[in-house]
């Protein structure tokens, strides 16, 4: 099928539209309808009408926006009307909720009156926390939007205008960063005087530009002092003192091309004629005003910009009004002003500069993302933009008196880390506790690309001092194609290093009896995951990753040979940390132990139970089997119930039961209707499966089918951190475990000063 009939398809799949509303609160017992509806939500109704403020409080209003329009400018489709541009606005709708977890309901007023439209709007006031106003044409937009500024007490944002001119506003400053030029210099020359180019004229004055250098032109040609033919009081500001009438005479010497018109306005002869080093922001959608090949073609110094996604520096509006709004909403800004549009433009030109994620990378398909002229600002699906830029637009309004509350800005960014999944709210805990006492961590196989992009997220994040291993040469060389400063980065050749004979040494005494010589000992400390483990093991590092150019059990096996298990156990187990939307669980073992025996069982219960302390979960233990309390009666059931006995005579604060099945464990209906002995009482958190087959198939069962996020493989039981990669592994997982591997030293250092004598 072609475009036309997918997105025909699309939009009328079952249920038809693109959103539904989903109940945030149970409402399944007679008790939940009382307090839902009546009697019981008379209470906060009492409470709004004494405080209006409380509305924010009891209800959807504080993450509510209206997405209004009258459908008399829609996106390359023109007037259109109300109802026909709908499709469009549940499209903001869910972009809204996609990008920043912003619930948004659009609403199309039928009328292109617009004081009636403007009288639609503000009655609305009590029920959003904002107003998104969408495809609403020229000039009336400008006085819509003017005067609900001036008569609401929330946020009013016509995204037509202000999108377009932050996210090029950002492009525009890296791009002339690139180029060595001057804000205030640079000619600038506009293609188009509707809403978007007049509003991103105006931003680029805010940012810097200056006013007699930019020449606007409009359907009749330039917009010049004097010209009387189409003008109103909105271009008028933009009328400039030149002798230039065509946009082909305009754009002679000039610096920037802004194209906001529409296809095909823009020939190569008129490009060859700009200045050196031109920046083209060929915007006109969906076909810009000169196609980008035909624009390189022209001017290979150039730097160019599309609204396209087939093609480099896509300008997209969605990089700015869910981010906006989000930090408007949870200041409960009164407005969004021209200081939050500029943090917004600033957040977005310095998050350009930030290593890419590996995930970002491959949603579009790339080998690599890297500031420079074809990546000047963000890709939509980089989740960190939620990060950067609602705080810095928050930031602003509070700055700038236009919040009605007051955050703690790193609280908030965790808190907006929270909306992007519950992994990350949970390592979140675990980064703060590694912030307090960084530790040292080597990274096996660093001359890997991803192993240099972690170890620089790591000093980013202030979480540890990472030590690469590898060729020092062959790292600062890829260092430096990344565009990554390696400062706070310590790089060790395993080959050249002088504790080289030292390590061998000690590897030969561990492994002396094991059948390794002492010839053989040096051959096997020049390798990475060798080197990396004895230098843990004596104490040159607090920690160990590694297992990205290994299968996992070639990763293991210096860390069994040389790190070993801890004083008190004798077993390493791999967990994995398995978030759902609503629910954190830990299953273990999934990576190491083929069998087990009742022992094994217990130790592993008793491990991982340690682990979920460092993510501040009170573990609730199940023996996952296949029987429920004896229901079954078996050699391998048997050995389960076992392991729940020992775990309780060596760890009795443990809250612990089994042997049952997976939804005994995780229903509450089951596990107190059916077994209301369980000493459990709520659902586990922590799973202990009865073998490695039977653990690494549930977590990746979950994993592909209901979309959980998973953290690890964690190893546990070794005597120093030390973690194995899998080879897929992306940056992020490096960090994680990091981070991981940082907890557990700060634990151990805790326990060697708590044995040493004052």
């Amino acid at each position: 099928m072609g475009l036309r009939e997918d997105a025909l398809e699309y939009h009328s799949r079952r249920p038809a539209g693109k959103w539904e509303i989903t109940p945030t609160k149970p409402c399944l017992t007679q008790r939940d309808l009382s307090l839902a509806y009546t009697p019981g939500v008379a209470e906060p109704c009492l409470e709004i009408q004494k405080n209006p403020e409380d509305a924010y409080k009891y209800t959807t209003k504080g993450n509510l926006v209206a997405v209004i329009t009258n459908g008399t400018a829609v996106l390359g489709l023109g007037n259109i009307g109300a109802l026909a541009g709908k499709p469009v606005m549940e499209g903001k709708a869910l972009l809204f909720k996609r990008f920043a977890d912003i619930d948004s309901i659009d609403i199309e007023v039928n009328t292109e009156d617009p004081d009636l439209f403007i009288q639609t709007v503000k009655l609305l006031e009590p029920t959003f926390g904002g107003i998104n106003l969408e495809d609403i044409k020229a000039p009336e937009c400008f006085y819509i939007e003017e005067t609900l500024k001036k008569e609401m007490q929330i946020p009013v944002f016509h995204d037509d205008q202000h999108g377009t001119a932050i996210i090029s506003g950002a492009a525009l400053l890296n791009a002339l960063e690139l180029v060595n030029k001057k804000i205030s210099e640079v000619k600038i020359v506009f293609s188009g005087a509707g809403a978007s180019a007049i509003a991103t004229a105006k931003f680029y004055v805010l940012l810097g530009a200056k006013r007699e250098n930019i020449i606007m032109c409009d359907t009749k040609g330039v917009i010049y002092q004097g010209r009387t033919e189409g003008m109103n009081p909105y271009k008028q500001e933009f009328a400039a003192k030149t002798k230039a009438r065509t946009l082909a005479e305009a754009l002679v010497d000039a610096d920037v091309f802004v194209g906001l018109s529409g296809p095909n306005t823009v020939t190569k002869e008129m490009l060859k004629k700009m200045a050196k080093k031109p920046i083209i922001f060929a915007m006109a959608n969906p076909n810009p005003e000169i196609p980008y090949p035909d624009a390189k073609e022209a001017r290979p110094d150039a730097i160019v910009a599309t609204g396209r996604s087939d093609f480099p520096n896509q300008v997209n509006n969605v990089l700015g009004f869910p981010f906006i709004f989000r930090g408007a909403l949870d200041v409960r800004a009164t407005q969004i002003n021209e200081a939050m549009k500029v943090a917004a433009a600033k957040a977005l030109a310095a998050l350009a500069k930030e290593d890419v994620p590996d995930s970002v990378v491959k949603a579009y398909g790339l080998e690599s993302l890297h500031f420079g002229p074809d990546y000047l600002i963000p890709k939509p699906l980089d989740p960190r933009v939620l990060l950067w830029e609602a705080p810095a637009v928050a930031q602003a309004a509070m700055e700038t008196g236009v919040a009605r509350v007051k955050l703690d800005l790193n609280k908030y960014r965790e808190q907006l880390e929270a909306r992007l999944g519950k992994s990350r709210e949970m390592m979140r805990i675990v980064f703060n506790k590694a912030r307090a006492n960084p530790k040292r961590i080597v990274l096996a196989e660093g001359e890997h690309e991803k192993m240099i992009r972690a170890a620089y997220q790591m000093v980013f994040e202030r979480i540890a001092k990472p030590i690469l291993l590898g060729d020092a040469q062959t790292i600062h060389a890829r260092a430096q194609q990344l565009q990554i400063n390696l400062n706070g980065i310590e790089v060790v050749d395993p080959r050249t290093d002088p504790r080289r004979e030292r390590y061998a040494q000690r590897l030969y005494e561990l492994r002396c009896r094991k059948g390794v010589a002492l010839t053989e000992a040096y051959e096997l400390i020049t390798r990475p995951n060798y080197f990396a483990a004895v230098m843990v093991d004596l104490g040159d590092a607090d920690g160990m990753i590694a297992g990205l150019g290994f299968h996992y059990p070639e990763g293991l096996r210096p860390i069994l040979q040389i790190i070993k298990t801890c004083p008190d156990c004798k077993t390493i187990a791999g967990a994995y940390l398995v978030t759902l939307k609503n629910r954190v669980l830990l299953f273990a073992d999934a990576t190491v132990n083929v069998e087990t025996d009742a022992e094994k069982l217990a130790e592993i219960a008793i491990l991982t139970a340690r682990l979920a302390k460092d993510f501040d979960i009170e573990p609730r233990i199940a023996m996952l089997s296949y029987s429920d309390f004896g229901s079954v009666r078996h050699a391998r059931t048997e050995r389960v119930r076992q392991a729940v006995e020992i775990v309780r005579r060596r760890a009795p604060e443990l809250i612990i039961d089994g042997e049952m099945q997976a939804d005994t464990a995780l229903i509450p209906e089951i596990l107190n209707g059916g077994y209301p002995f369980n000493r459990l009482k709520e659902p586990a958190n922590v799973l202990i499966f009865p073998n490695l087959e039977s653990g690494n198939i549930s977590y990746k069962l979950v994993q592909c089918l209901a979309n959980a996020e998973i953290v690890g493989p964690i190893l546990i039981g070794t005597r120093k951190p030390a973690h194995v990669l899998q080879r897929y592994h992306e940056v992020k997982d490096i960090v994680n475990l990091a981070a991981i591997a940082v907890v557990e030293a700060q634990k151990l250092e805790e326990a060697a000063k708590g044995c040493c004598p004052e």
